[in-house]
C-alpha cells in the first residue's frame, strides 16, 4: 500500500490521540482501511476515520451527536465535531473488536437484529439528513454506467429500472403499507462488518461507522440479509434467527409476525442491484470474470426483470 500525506498524517494523529489517552500507550498501528471514500487507521486503543472528501460538515456532526446520545446501540466518538486534515474530515473512535471473518458460525445475527431493532425505535432527533442507502445504491449504478458493458450490465440495469423512484434516490423515502413510519432512525448501510465488541475484546457488541446514518424506511436495514437469504448466500435458519430476534426486540420494519417479504421486497431488490452493480465494476477492473457468489447476486437481478414488485413475497422462495 502506498503512503499518501493524508494517511500519513492520519496516522501520527491516531497516535497523537492514542498518547492522550493511554498513558503507557502499548504501541501498535494499523491501516485498517484505504479507500477513497474512507481512510481509517488504529494506533492501540484509538481509531481515527478521514470520511469521503464530499462528506458535509453539518451533517456528519449532526451523525455524531447521535452516536453519542446512543452509547449502548452505536459506539460513541472520542469527540463531538470533526476535524479537518488534507481537507478530509476526520474523527476519532475507541477501537472495538469486529466480527471474525474466518468464523460465520460465530456471526451475531441476533445481536444486530436486536440493535437494528433498538435504534429504529430511538427518538429522531430534528435536523437529521436522510438515511443515504438509496443514494449509495443510485452511486453504484453511475459507476456501472461508467464501466465497459459487459454481459451481466443489461440485467442489473433492468433491474434497477424497476425499482421505485425512492428506492433510486430520486423521490423522497415515502410512508409504505408495512412500515410504522419512514423517519425512523436507520443505519444505512447494516452489514456485520459494522459490528464490533467494545470495550475490547469481550465488551457487548455495538453499531459502528455513521456516515449513512439518518431518517428513512427502516427496511432498508434488513435489505442486505434479506437479499442474501433471497439470493441462496444466507442460509435460512441464519436469516430466520436475525428476523425472529428483530421481532422479538419490537422492530418497526416488518410486521410483528406473517409475512416479512411486502414490506422488505423494494428495499432487499435495491440491495441486489446494488451488490451486483459493485460486483461488475470491480471484476471489469480487475480484468476477470465474476466469481460465484457475484454471478449468484447477478443471476437474482435477472429473476427480478421477470418477477413484478407487487409479488414481492414470491421473491424470497
Amino acid at each position: 500500500m502506498t503512503s499518501t500525506p493524508l494517511l500519513s498524517d492520519l496516522t501520527a494523529r491516531a497516535k497523537a490521540r492514542a498518547h492522550s489517552r493511554t498513558a503507557p500507550c502499548p504501541c501498535g498501528a494499523d491501516t485498517l482501511a484505504d479507500r477513497p471514500d474512507g481512510t481509517v487507521v488504529r494506533h492501540a486503543d484509538t481509531v481515527a476515520k478521514a470520511h469521503a472528501p464530499d462528506t458535509a460538515p453539518a451533517e456528519l456532526t449532526a451523525r455524531l451527536t447521535v452516536a453519542g446520545r446512543l452509547p449502548g446501540i452505536l459506539l460513541p466518538p472520542l469527540g463531538p465535531t470533526p476535524v479537518d486534515l488534507h481537507g478530509r474530515l476526520v474523527t476519532f473512535w475507541p477501537y472495538g473488536v469486529p466480527v471474525d471473518p474466518e468464523d460465520p458460525d460465530a456471526a451475531p445475527w441476533e445481536e444486530a437484529a436486536t440493535l437494528l431493532a433498538r435504534l429504529h425505535r430511538a427518538p429522531a432527533p430534528p435536523g437529521l439528513p436522510p438515511m443515504r442507502g438509496p443514494a449509495k445504491a443510485a452511486r453504484a449504478i453511475t459507476r456501472l454506467r461508467a464501466t465497459t458493458p459487459q454481459p451481466a450490465t443489461e440485467p442489473v440495469l433492468r433491474a434497477w429500472a424497476a425499482l421505485p423512484a425512492w428506492a433510486r434516490a430520486e423521490a423522497p423515502m415515502p410512508d409504505l403499507p408495512g412500515h410504522s413510519d419512514a423517519t425512523a432512525l436507520c443505519h444505512g448501510d447494516l452489514h456485520l462488518g459494522q459490528l464490533v465488541r467494545h470495550p475490547a475484546p469481550d465488551g457487548p457488541w455495538l453499531l459502528i461507522d455513521v456516515d449513512d446514518l439518518g431518517l428513512g424506511i427502516p427496511a432498508w436495514d434488513l435489505a442486505r440479509p434479506a437479499a442474501w437469504y433471497a439470493c441462496g448466500l444466507l442460509p435460512p435458519d441464519e436469516w430466520t434467527r436475525f428476523l425472529t430476534a428483530y421481532r422479538t426486540a419490537g422492530g418497526p420494519a416488518v410486521p410483528a409476525d406473517g409475512d416479512p417479504w411486502p414490506a422488505l421486497d423494494a428495499a432487499a431488490r435495491a440491495l441486489t442491484v446494488q451488490t451486483a452493480a459493485l460486483a461488475i465494476v470491480k471484476a471489469t477492473a480487475a480484468g476477470r470474470a465474476l466469481d460465484d457468489v457475484q454471478q449468484a447476486v447477478v443471476d437474482a437481478c435477472a429473476r427480478m426483470g421477470s418477477v413484478p414488485l407487487e409479488l414481492a413475497h414470491e421473491y424470497a422462495k
